[in-house]
């Protein structure tokens, strides 16, 4: 056995980990994955095979392996404005309804990888402030979560290299919300963007702690590497963090139907949204 390679009870084994630890689901055949995940682990930590590693991380007792571990595993695609829809409805329907009762608004990232997400929902933000300026009279406060330290760290520095910016960021926002970095092929967020977004490490599997009530949630893309069940739990908790007829964005494949009750799909443009029931 090539020191790369799982027996079929270790994978089942790491499996079972990974769901229970953060909620990840890989099914059956996905040795691949976990081996191209892994491998870069091996010098890192010591290790003379992927089984060896596997066993050190099952023991449990290695917290910074079992974070290496996790980090690895997590899918982190992401891009700016993903989809469009969700920050079209958020400038054109949802501030606008919100900002009436002169409160702070609170908006959650939740999975917000390395920060693109978060940073979207900023700019989105200040374009609409730009637009209507003293609207939004009691501040706006954007959380972003995520379950990986690594990407945690990537989004709080907000630096993005020319090819994470070449996805799905225009020019006029490149310009407007950028400056170039003293290494060239760099550009950082501006100041004023950075200060408007707050990280912080969740596991969504875990109770949620911090309570706050938000009046939108963005967790995109995210339902669809946890179990049935896994998702019934998210969506509750969400939901119990939400303000009444607060809004949920979800994955543009993603859909609540047959998952929970909570929830009310409305129909906005070329996107939808949900809204927690009264």
């Amino acid at each position: 056995m090539s020191s790369n390679t799982l027996d079929d009870h270790e994978y089942a084994l790491f499996c079972r980990f990974l769901e229970h630890r953060c909620g990840i689901v890989l099914g059956e055949n996905k040795q691949y994955l976990v081996r191209s995940r892994l491998s870069p682990l091996l010098g890192k930590f010591n290790q003379k095979s992927l089984s060896d590693l596997i066993k050190r991380t099952l023991a449990n007792h290695d917290v910074t392996l079992i974070n290496a571990v996790v980090n690895a595993m997590t899918t982190n695609e992401t891009l700016w404005f993903r989809d469009s829809y969700p920050f079209d409805i958020l400038q054109q329907t949802l501030l606008p309804q919100l900002a009436k009762s002169g409160k702070k608004i609170r908006i959650w990232s939740a999975a917000c990888s390395s920060g693109q997400e978060a940073y979207s929902i900023a700019m989105s933000v200040f374009e609409y402030q730009t637009r209507n300026p003293g609207a939004l009279a009691g501040g706006v406060e954007i959380i972003a979560t995520d379950i990986s330290s690594e990407m945690l760290s990537l989004a709080e520095a907000g630096q993005y290299d020319n090819l994470s910016l070449s996805r799905g960021l225009s020019s006029e926002r490149k310009a407007r919300f950028f400056d170039t970095s003293s290494e060239g092929n760099c550009s950082v967020i501006k100041q004023n963007i950075r200060n408007m977004v707050s990280f912080k490490p969740i596991n969504l599997l875990m109770p949620y702690t911090n309570p706050t009530r938000y009046d939108v949630v963005f967790c995109r893309n995210v339902l669809i590497y946890f179990s049935a069940t896994s998702k019934v739990s998210i969506l509750q908790k969400l939901a119990a963090c939400l303000q009444p007829q607060g809004a949920l964005f979800v994955g543009a494949s993603e859909s609540l139907t047959g998952i929970t009750t909570e929830f009310t799909m409305n129909r906005s443009g070329s996107g939808l949204f949900y809204s927690k029931k009264i």
